[in-house]
């Protein structure tokens, strides 16, 4: 579980290091992405992001854990 958790906070610590690279992929506003905009208020729901980073993220750890 200490693994596990100290893995987690690099690679928390990594996308934070890259995060101006990041959004010039455009990750954060694609389509299906939800973004309200009114009067002093502003709601953002990253769906189709989610969704990616998901995949992404559950293919890296299946590919790391198999044996």
């Amino acid at each position: 579980m200490q693994k596990i958790l100290i893995i987690l906070g690099a690679v928390i610590v990594v996308l934070g290091l890259l995060w101006p690279w990041i959004t010039r992929l455009g990750l954060g506003r694609l389509p299906g992405d939800v973004a309200l905009e009114k009067e002093g208020f502003q709601l953002f729901i990253p769906i189709t992001s989610s969704i990616i980073i998901s995949i992404v993220l559950t293919l890296l750890v299946w590919l790391f854990t198999r044996r």
